[in-house]
Order: C-alpha cells, then sequence, then structure tokens
C-alpha cells in the first residue's frame, strides 16, 4: 500500500521527504494526484510499512502546514485517494 504525505507547503513536502530519505525511508516527491483535491501540488510517497517512522519523524519536526496522511490506491485503472489515519 502506498500512503501519501500532504502539505500546504512544497517546501515542507520536499524537506519532509528529505527527511525521510536520511532516515533510511525511501521516499518520493511527487505532485499530488488531483484526485486528493487538497495540498500545494506536491506530497511524499512512501510505503505504509514504514509509516509508524514517518510519523515520528513527523512530531519531531512539528510541520505547520502538514494536511494528514492519504492511502493511494487503483482501482479499475484509476486513481483513488482517501484520509488515512
Amino acid at each position: 500500500m502506498i500512503i501519501l504525505a500532504v502539505f500546504r507547503s512544497r517546501a515542507q513536502s520536499l524537506d519532509y521527504g528529505q527527511k525521510l530519505n536520511v532516515y533510511g525511508i525511501p521516499a518520493t516527491t511527487m505532485p499530488t494526484p488531483k484526485e486528493a483535491k487538497i495540498g500545494c501540488g506536491l506530497c511524499v510517497r512512501f510505503d505504509a510499512r514504514y509509516l509508524t517512522r514517518a510519523r515520528a519523524i513527523l512530531k519531531t519536526v512539528g510541520y505547520s502546514t502538514f494536511k494528514g496522511f492519504y492511502r493511494l490506491d487503483y482501482v479499475n485503472g484509476r486513481i483513488t485517494v482517501f484520509p488515512y489515519g
């Protein structure tokens, strides 16, 4: 399962993606899917198995524009995005 961390700030999205990589979590900064209808246009994508560690990193930094975690799925060839946890 793929998790997206969505922010209202491009700078904070980029910073969070970099921090995840530094702490050994494979993450990619990517355009936020339009299906999410939120955010600044960038989000951070990573595998759900790293969610606990990703949350801990998020808390230590305290990003002010963090919108939430979302689950990215493909249903019948279409992208779906739902709030996650």
